[in-house]
């Protein structure tokens, strides 16, 4: 299911995108992207949820019953460096006061555990170079796997113009161990938020399963939120336009464990060599 932006305006301030779960028919994973002009605040209380934001633009400072940040943020946007996030666990109260224009990507799910808040600097997100040729992206861990959360991961992921991603088409909508604890395949809610490096940009997104009782394609285009409840989710970004997408996810463990899909796993031989144009960012763009 593909949910389409609030408002095309690129001055407006407010709600951008919004999915909840009730609207998505899952159970636990919700996101809002927000605009705030200089000056703006943003309010929240996580109630029974924790939640991971993650700013896509921006310079702003955080108050909270968990802790203050007087500046959070630094690149004008998310081909402009690395990210800046927080994570807030339950029962935590936010203001969060743009200094800057600002944008922000909100994702929560219910939780019955406390973990500690916690800001995520961009010297703390691991980058991964994966794939090979014309399907290798750049992936930067926001709220990886063995973060100190209860459910949320977080990544953001880069894709060059022409390349695919998320790509040999993998799944994870079965929680599968392998007898000794060790997780196979997690069961995963996940959404995609999409940018471009130019706002004329687009990718393609294909959701299927096994035996195709769900065989959806989307046009993906900026600001536009994907929905994937089951099956495989290869992404294709059109030639020229430098494709990003931010994946919450949500499910049965605090984990990225996938299947990839048989019929295409054979492509992964074939990669002897990476695309040279990533990483698209990285830790020296912050130092500029």
């Amino acid at each position: 299911m593909l949910f389409r932006p609030l408002t095309t305006d690129p001055e407006a301030s407010g709600v951008l995108n919004r999915v909840t779960a009730a609207q998505a028919g899952w159970s636990l994973l919700n996101i809002a992207v927000h605009r705030l002009a200089p000056g703006d605040a943003w309010e929240h209380e996580t109630g029974e949820t924790e939640a991971a934001v993650v700013l896509l633009g921006g310079v702003c400072s955080v108050r909270s019953s968990r802790g203050e940040w007087p500046s959070v943020g630094r690149r004008a946007d998310v081909f402009a460096g690395m990210p800046y996030a927080l994570y807030l666990p339950r029962r935590t109260a936010v203001t969060l006061t743009a200094l800057t224009r600002v944008e922000l990507a909100h994702g929560w799910a219910p939780t019955d555990r406390d973990h500690p808040a916690r800001l995520v600097r961009p010297q703390d997100c691991p980058v991964e170079i994966r794939g090979g040729h014309g399907a290798t992206r750049q992936i930067n861990g926001i709220i990886p796997p063995g973060f100190g959360c209860h459910r949320i991961v977080a990544v953001e992921v880069f894709t060059p113009g022409g390349n695919w991603s998320s790509y040999p088409p993998h799944k994870h909508d079965t929680h599968r161990e392998d007898g000794h604890g060790n997780i196979l395949e997690a069961d995963l809610e996940e959404v995609y938020y999409y940018r471009f490096s130019r706002p004329q940009g687009f990718a393609f997104q294909r959701v299927y399963t096994e035996d195709l009782s769900r065989d959806a394609a989307f046009v993906c285009r900026q600001n536009d939120i994907v929905l994937v409840p089951e099956g495989y989710h290869p992404v294709a970004a059109a030639y020229g336009y430098d494709c990003y997408y931010l994946n919450f996810l949500a499910g049965s463990a605090q984990s990225l464990a996938y299947s990839d899909d048989p019929v295409h796993v054979w492509t992964k031989d074939g990669w002897t060599a990476q695309d040279p144009r990533l990483p698209l960012v990285d830790l020296s763009m912050e130092e500029r």
